[in-house]
């Protein structure tokens, strides 16, 4: 089915650094940038708060080097 729509599986053995570097990335800029140096939520609320309102930006404006840096919603509309 990889083949069919010309998607390239992963090319490490299971458990590899290789196959868990995208969620890495992505876990370690929410760390980052939503707790800012601090070693935990206040609170379940806010953690979930903080989180979504983060994922919302990253996936709609923050800027991406992938896509010269601009963003998502500037890239697609490109």
């Amino acid at each position: 089915m990889c083949e069919q729509f010309g998607v390239t599986q992963s090319m490490g053995a299971i458990g590899t650094s290789a196959d868990n570097s995208l969620a890495e990335s992505f876990n370690a800029s929410l760390k980052r940038e939503v707790l800012q140096d601090e070693p935990v939520f206040p609170s379940q609320l806010v953690c979930r708060r903080d989180v979504f309102r983060w994922c919302t930006r990253y996936n709609t404006k923050r800027l991406h080097s992938w896509s010269g840096y601009r963003s998502p919603n500037a890239f697609e509309a490109a």
